[in-house]
C-alpha cells in the first residue's frame, strides 16, 4: 500500500510535500483528491458537523496548480480556525494567511518554474481573488497541452463547452467575452480562459 507520501508526490513537487505532510499532521484534516469538478478546484469543510477539517483538490491539475489550490483551502481553514466563521470567505483576512502561507514556497526556487513564482508574486499585489495571467501561466503546464481556450478562438468562431452546449464568440469587454448561445440567443460573458472545443463551420 502506498504511503501518504507517496500518494502526495504524484500530485505535488517533489520539495512542497513535507510541508504540506507537516500541515495535515498538525490540523485535525481530512484531506481527499477529488475527480475533475467544473465549478470548482478545490474546497474546504470546517468541522461543524464533523470532527475534523475537510479538504478536496481536484485530480487532474498540473503539480503547481494542484499545490497553489491546496494552499488556498489550507488558508480557508486557517482563518476559520482563528475567527470561526466571523469574516468573509475571501476576505482580508483570508487573503492574509494565504499569501502568509504561499510564501513558503515562493521563497524555494526549487518549487515552481520562475514565470509562476513571478505570477504569484504580482498576484499578491493585487486585492482580486482570481487573477487571469496566473491561470494562463498555469495553463502552460496542463498534462493536455493542446487544449484550447477561449482567447486562442478568433471573433465569430463558433464552439462547444463541457456540457455541449455551443456559441459563437463576440467581442471583448474588459475582462470577458461575449458569446452569444446558439439554442436561445442569449447573451454570456465568458472567460477567455474557458476550454473549448471549435466546430468547424
Amino acid at each position: 500500500m502506498k504511503s501518504d507520501k507517496d500518494i502526495l508526490l504524484k500530485y505535488l513537487p517533489e520539495e512542497s510535500v513535507p510541508v504540506i505532510l507537516d500541515w495535515i499532521g498538525q490540523h485535525n484534516l481530512k484531506f481527499s483528491i477529488s475527480k475533475s469538478r467544473v465549478s470548482k478546484l478545490g474546497d474546504y469543510r470546517p468541522p461543524l458537523r464533523q470532527r475534523h477539517h475537510s479538504i478536496s483538490v481536484n485530480h487532474d491539475l498540473n503539480k503547481y496548480h494542484f499545490l497553489i489550490t491546496f494552499v488556498h483551502e489550507f488558508a480557508h481553514l486557517v482563518t476559520w480556525e482563528k475567527y470561526k466563521g466571523k469574516v468573509k470567505p475571501h476576505g482580508k483576512e483570508w487573503k492574509t494567511e494565504f499569501k502568509t502561507l504561499m510564501q513558503v514556497f515562493i521563497d524555494n526556487e526549487n518549487i515552481f518554474p520562475e514565470e509562476i513564482r513571478e505570477a504569484l508574486i504580482e498576484f499578491f499585489k493585487k486585492s482580486s481573488r482570481i487573477d487571469t495571467n496566473l491561470v494562463r501561466v498555469l495553463k502552460k503546464y496542463n498534462r493536455h497541452r493542446n487544449e484550447t481556450v477561449l482567447e486562442d478562438l478568433p471573433e465569430g468562431a463558433v464552439f462547444k463547452i463541457y456540457n455541449g452546449i455551443i456559441f459563437q464568440k463576440q467581442k471583448k469587454l474588459r475582462k470577458r467575452f461575449r458569446c452569444k448561445r446558439f439554442d436561445d440567443g442569449r447573451i454570456y460573458l465568458v472567460s477567455p480562459l474557458m476550454t473549448v472545443e471549435i466546430i468547424e463551420k
